[in-house]
């Protein structure tokens, strides 16, 4: 038989990997080497901060929520409860939505939260 060298196949890798690593900076965006451990670690970090941006953007609701009914004499501990009480079922990001696009809307719920309470 005879002997087969990977060059087309090795070169296909190679592109696939400095492609993914466009961007970065220095020798990790040219040499292959270097370019395949950043990569590995960039899709590592990726799948990581996935989750992670769930929980930051859940904080950054509560927070707006939190400001907003203050401005209304109440506390985010109650008004979520509330809520609960009154039966209204609108998840922390349309709230947030709510409180910051439209602060008409968000003060009528925040009074029917009021009357239940």
């Amino acid at each position: 038989m005879s002997r087969v060298k990977g060059g087309f196949t090795t070169h296909r890798r190679h592109k696939k990997v400095l492609k993914m690593a466009r961007g970065y900076r220095g020798s990790r965006s040219v040499r292959f080497r270097t370019a395949r451990e950043q990569v590995t670690h960039s899709l590592r970090y990726a799948t990581k901060h996935r989750k992670l941006k769930k929980r930051d953007f859940r904080r950054l609701w509560i927070q707006r929520i939190n400001a907003a009914v203050r401005e209304h004499g109440l506390s985010y501990s109650r008004f979520i409860y509330g809520l609960k009480v009154a039966e209204i079922n609108l998840d922390r990001k349309v709230l947030a939505d709510m409180a910051v696009r439209d602060p008409g809307g968000f003060a009528s719920v925040v009074e029917s939260v009021k009357a239940h309470l």
